[in-house]
């Protein structure tokens, strides 16, 4: 197998390194960014500016196909790109990359009005969307949603309530799941909708307030909300359907955030062990120290060679199925401990706030839970291996 990065995918990277070295990092300094506390709300103004400046310059939707005016990046290029965004350590340089707030593959279904109107403002970073998937009692087990949309007229009239959703409070419209049949539920009675932000009916409920590192994900609530049946994203009754064809993607998504992280943490403690003396001598002599240090350093490099080898796997057209599980498992536990470890490098240092270092180890703990848990990524990779 050749492990050499294409030299199309290495332009990519450098280009995007100087985006943030050049425009981003620069920008964090002028607006403050860097000496704001860590759990507070970044300004959407801002934001919005960063998602339309990487738009133009073709890296907000890059792991779009190009028919939905996206940059066509390859599975490999994309967990790439994603891990170098997030070990800048920068916020503003992970969101230079689209997330949940951003163009989705789900979007593929998309028909043509709906791509020019939704889908291609979305990937030139012009608008933003939430992802609505999540409820009270739907969370890991998401085919078990309760809220409603059942037809009338030239309209479908939706019910029920939505949590965790990020960017709810501000994204111009929303990826709305909800059950159209019932007695068939996953097995095609689940569709989904492009519900407008101001459609009669759906508003904004509570935020989720104490959300660490200053999350924007709120309630949303659809109180006999009327979308037009020209909102219907791709067919009805088979939303769920497709939207398991994409999970593969967005697990790889972020155990590619998970080896930016982990990265950063270990270049910030390795430097740290070597400056922070006790005793008369570096912290990076104690054996203690050398030893999370290479314990970070091997669970990075095997959480790398895994997400590398399942996105190449999945450019090839293969299923990723459980290698895309093993993936989310495996580097979302991966960088918990590194957190940890830095942490515990850093000393009484690593819990303040002065420092970025208790902050992430905070907001990694998520990831063991979004997008499906630890638990099940296991039931998931169990399955495949006694359906053989």
């Amino acid at each position: 197998m050749d492990f050499a990065i294409p030299e199309e995918i290495r332009m990519v990277l450098d280009a995007h390194r100087k985006f943030v070295e050049q425009e981003l990092l620069p920008l964090e300094r002028e607006s403050g960014l860097d000496r704001r506390d860590p759990d507070e709300e970044i300004p959407q103004e801002l934001l919005a500016r960063v998602r339309r400046r990487s738009g133009e310059l073709g890296f907000y939707g890059i792991h779009m196909p190009e028919e939905a005016g996206g940059g066509g990046l390859s599975n490999v290029g994309v967990t790439l790109l994603r891990e170098q965004a997030f070990s800048f350590g920068s916020p503003l340089a992970a969101l230079s990359l689209a997330g949940p707030e951003g163009p989705s593959l789900i979007l593929m279904d998309a028909n043509e009005q709906q791509r020019k109107k939704f889908v291609e403002p979305l990937v030139r970073g012009e608008i933003s969307c939430a992802f609505a998937l999540t409820e009270p009692g739907a969370g890991s087990d998401a085919q078990n949603i309760r809220t409603r949309a059942v037809r009338h007229g030239d309209d479908y009239v939706l019910n029920g309530q939505k949590v965790f959703i990020t960017n709810g409070k501000y994204a111009h419209f929303a990826i709305v799941f909800a059950v159209t049949d019932p007695g068939r539920k996953a097995r095609g009675g689940i569709s989904a909708f492009l519900v407008e932000r101001g459609a009669p009916g759906f508003r904004v409920g509570r935020d989720n307030v104490g959300m660490v590192g200053g999350g924007t994900q709120v309630e949303l609530i659809f109180e006999d909300c009327r979308v037009p049946a020209q909102n219907l994203l791709g067919q009805e009754g088979y939303a769920f359907a497709s939207a398991m064809r994409f999970l593969g993607a967005g697990r790889l998504s972020i155990a590619a955030m998970c080896l930016g992280i982990a990265d950063y943490l270990l270049r910030r403690s390795t430097s740290y062990a070597k400056q922070r003396e006790t005793f008369g001598r570096p912290i990076a002599d104690r054996q203690a120290i050398q030893w999370m240090l290479a314990e970070m350093a091997t669970e990075l490099y095997a959480a790398r060679q895994m997400a590398y080898h399942a996105s190449w796997k999945c450019d090839q057209g293969d299923p990723i199925i459980q290698e895309s599980s093993m993936c989310k498992l495996y580097a979302t536990e991966m960088v918990n401990k590194v957190a940890d470890h830095a942490v515990q490098i850093h000393g009484g240092m690593g819990w303040m706030r002065e420092l970025d270092i208790e902050r992430y180890f905070r907001q990694v703990r998520v990831l063991r839970i979004v997008e499906g848990t630890s638990e099940v990524q296991k039931m998931i990779i169990a399955r495949t291996l006694l359906a053989r």
